[in-house]
């Protein structure tokens, strides 16, 4: 892996993060009467995107809105600009990513599109339009309890049309948000890319055909766990098997990803978490006994997430995750992504990294990864509590096998599972170990401990469904 060629500058890429910076500072006062200041935002957006098909109309949105003359068409195109420069920037992340690893890039074939159908409510779009062109024009330091509520009729009326879904959850997230930090005159930070972030998505989810599902088709072959990335809220837990897939027609080995989630109460924590996603995903049980599954007509969008189904699967032979990544990893092709989706948060490349040093990171804020003279940060705050993979165990390892992500500027390693040597032999630790059950102690006291809390507080809800 050239690791240098991940902290070489990406040509362009400070550039279009702060024009991206200068728009989102232009929503914190708002779009009504725009400031000077507000002004330069908006123009350097356009700026940013002069030699795109977006040039005009985002040339004349900015301008409107300078003016304080923008409408919701306006606004669209200015969430469009700032959309395709995030897009600009992951496709450039990845880019720099597959030219490190050696990887040949090639995106694997797909039928691309979306799942053609009858648009659904586009009264309830235009309604959610209008909530969001409201909240720009207020802007983060204008929001009040009055107008993030406006959003409540919207949500409740999209929640029961499985199409509207995805906008409504998003909606309702966003709202939810906004009215925790209400009145915003009050605020002493504003989370700007955040929430930037979200009115954007949002606003161009409302416009037709943009929430469409993506097209899904069937595969058959081999599966080839790589490792777990469990992401956990306060009232919702997923957990997203990374895996190479391989076509029993002998087609190209593909990057897939399969993921399960279930609701929780706050109150279950660590390995108590598989108790909720184990019954839903038998994939969690091959992860962690080191299995392979064999795959019989599994539906895959055309991003690569298999919409599992515990019913076209089965369990196949044993396969280490670290012999995956030697062999099949380089040579696994990864699925296109959605215009929507394209975003360096959502940059999650899976690697091997051997042969490195291990040190703590300036001011004692966590690991570095010293690959050929070249530093790599390590997110350990990402490892799930739910496993045996600490951060000491990852600092004695020799080997790492993890999700390359972008944050703050740089590059870091998310690990998956590591490689260290106990008694002269290679051990194999993996943050899903536990997902199928563990003999491990500390795995069985954490399963006991979550067990007990699940007991009680189903105990509480009988009773009180008794009352």
């Amino acid at each position: 892996m050239r690791a240098d060629l991940l902290a070489d500058v990406v040509d362009g890429l400070d550039e279009a993060l702060a024009a991206v910076d200068g728009f989102d500072a232009v929503l914190v006062g708002g779009l009504l009467r725009p400031q000077p200041a507000q002004a330069e935002g908006l123009a350097g957006l356009a700026d940013a995107v002069a030699g795109t098909p977006l040039a005009s109309r985002v040339a004349e949105a900015a301008d409107k809105t300078a003016a304080g003359a923008g409408d919701e068409g306006h606004f669209v195109a200015l969430a469009a600009a700032r959309t395709a420069l995030f897009g600009s920037v992951h496709d450039a992340l990845v880019a720099r990513v597959e030219e490190a690893t050696g990887r040949s890039g090639v995106v694997a074939d797909t039928d691309g599109g979306s799942v053609a159908g009858e648009e659904h409510a586009g009264n309830l779009c235009a309604a959610a339009r209008s909530w969001l062109c409201d909240l720009a024009r207020a802007g983060w330091q204008g929001i009040d309890h009055d107008l993030v509520g406006g959003a409540a009729s919207v949500v409740s009326a999209m929640l029961p049309d499985p199409a509207l879904r995805r906008l409504a959850t998003l909606l309702d997230g966003f709202a939810a948000e906004l009215a925790a930090s209400c009145p915003g005159a009050s605020l002493e930070r504003v989370p700007l890319r955040r929430w930037a972030d979200l009115w954007s998505r949002a606003l161009l989810l409302t416009l037709p055909g943009a929430g469409s599902a993506p097209a899904v088709g069937e595969v058959s072959g081999r599966l080839l766990p790589l490792g777990v990335d469990v992401q956990e809220h306060a009232t919702a837990v997923q957990a997203q098997v990374h895996a190479v897939f391989e076509p029993s027609d002998g087609g190209a080995s593909r990057l897939v990803r399969a993921s399960v989630s279930a609701p929780k109460p706050d109150t279950v924590v660590g390995a108590g978490l598989w108790q909720l996603l184990r019954p839903h995903m038998s994939l969690l049980g091959a992860v962690s006994e080191g299995r392979s599954m064999e795959l019989d007509a599994m539906p895959v969008t055309a991003e690569g997430d298999l919409i599992w189904d515990d019913a076209r699967a089965r369990a196949g032979e044993p396969a280490d995750a670290f012999v995956t990544a030697r062999v099949a990893l380089p040579a696994a092709a990864a699925f296109a992504v959605s215009p929507l989706d394209r975003h360096p948060a959502r940059v999650a490349v899976p690697v091997l990294l051997e042969g490195y040093g291990v040190e703590e990171a300036e001011g004692g804020g966590g690991l570095v990864f010293e690959v050929a003279g070249c530093r790599i940060g390590v997110d350990a705050g990402r490892v799930p509590a739910a496993g045996p993979l600490t951060p000491e165990v990852v600092a004695s390892s020799g080997a790492c096998l993890g999700l390359l992500r972008w944050d703050a500027g740089a590059f870091l390693l998310q690990p998956l599972a590591v490689e260290r040597t106990v008694r002269k032999k290679a051990v194999a630790v993996h943050a899903g170990a536990w997902a199928g059950g563990t003999t491990d102690k500390a795995g069985v006291r954490a399963e006991k401990a979550a067990t007990d809390a699940v007991k009680v507080l189903r105990e509480r809800a009988g009773k009180l469904l008794r009352k």
